[in-house]
């Protein structure tokens, strides 16, 4: 990532953390207060999904980049609470879908209260997030996240029909993160450009940062099911070949792997389990898949520095810069 100067190399994400403070304690404060219910179930569930932690990123980028457009009001933190509350309400759906027990370490909800629960909360969550948006009262607004969600659930669905499919493509792989992920991404930057009244020219590229970084970490997060466990990543290694899902490193891995070797992955893949997980691994490593799986983060990541590059200098956009290395490398 040559193109970052020099100043900006500086920054570590507590950094970041630290110049996001005050705004992510308002973000907090709003989130627990829209959170509450007369539901009691409710308000266990939702208690339970603060508890978890988490680093807020999404939330945290709308912050930065309305602070990098130049906005000084408080309408950032009730937008940062709806983008937090989609991603949150995509989790629950997402863990009854993978029937996953584990999420950042601790135990999902469906594995607390089952899948109805779970359903039924992440409903909540969505239509909370929808009855933020309409106290915005900004068309604007409501259409870029309004076709947000609905294209995360069109990513839902298409990642549900290549689970068991060994057959995935690289482009197929990408049009998954594109909605699934990449997309709030985008939108929260796009929105923080747009509460700063910043022009069109910059708010396009605040949203093609976002949807670069979007692909950069969700690309470095499926490396890491190869190279991290339940300590550092809140899951366990080979969890995403478990459930049948071809990610780019085991695409990667099968175009370049002996005839043996491609047939065990796919057997992996439409099957699921761990039955043959070590030789997989091994067979994965022994391709190069890993190494050209992390330069194609890497190139996402340094397409969202480039798109930077068009704001005004200040430290909320060296902060969004430290954000796309720091999408790749969780080290620092």
């Amino acid at each position: 990532m040559s193109s970052v100067p020099a100043a900006r190399q500086a920054l570590d994400f507590s950094s970041v953390r630290d110049l996001a403070a005050a705004d992510m304690a308002q973000v907090d404060a709003l989130i627990r207060a829209r959170l509450s219910s007369d539901v009691v179930l409710i308000n266990q569930i939702a208690d339970h999904i603060i508890a978890s932690g988490g680093k807020r990123l999404r939330p945290m980028l709308h912050t930065l980049a309305a602070r990098a457009a130049g906005y000084t009001g408080d309408n950032h933190a009730k937008l940062a609470a709806i983008i937090e509350f989609i991603h949150t309400s995509t989790l629950l759906h997402d863990d009854v879908v993978d029937e996953s027990d584990l999420r950042r370490g601790r135990k999902t909800a469906n594995a607390l209260w089952g899948n109805a629960a779970s359903v039924l909360v992440g409903d909540f969550l969505y239509s909370r997030s929808f009855q933020l948006m309409v106290e915005l009262d900004d068309m604007r607004i409501m259409r870029i996240l309004a076709d947000t969600t609905n294209t995360i659930a069109e990513g839902e669905v298409l990642q549900l029909l290549n689970i068991g499919n060994a057959d995935v493509t690289e482009q197929a792989y990408l049009a998954v993160i594109e909605r699934k992920t990449a997309v709030l991404f985008a939108a929260a930057t796009e929105l923080g450009g747009l509460l700063g009244g910043l022009p069109a020219t910059e708010v396009a590229a605040l949203r093609t940062y976002g949807m670069e970084l979007g692909y950069a970490f969700q690309i470095a997060d499926d490396l890491l099911d190869y190279l991290s466990d339940a300590g550092t990543l809140g899951k366990n290694i080979g969890d995403d070949l478990a459930e049948g899902k071809p990610t780019l490193p085991l695409i990667f891995a099968a175009e370049r792997a002996s005839e043996e070797d491609r047939q065990s992955m796919r057997r992996a893949i439409e099957q699921g389990g761990l039955e043959s997980l070590e030789p997989i691994i091994e067979a994965i490593r022994k391709s190069g898949a890993l190494e050209l799986t992390r330069e194609r983060a890497l190139a996402h990541a340094d397409a969202a520095l480039a798109a930077l590059e068009v704001l005004p200098p200040s430290e909320w956009r060296d902060a969004l810069a430290t954000l796309a290395r720091y999408s790749v490398d969780r080290s620092f």
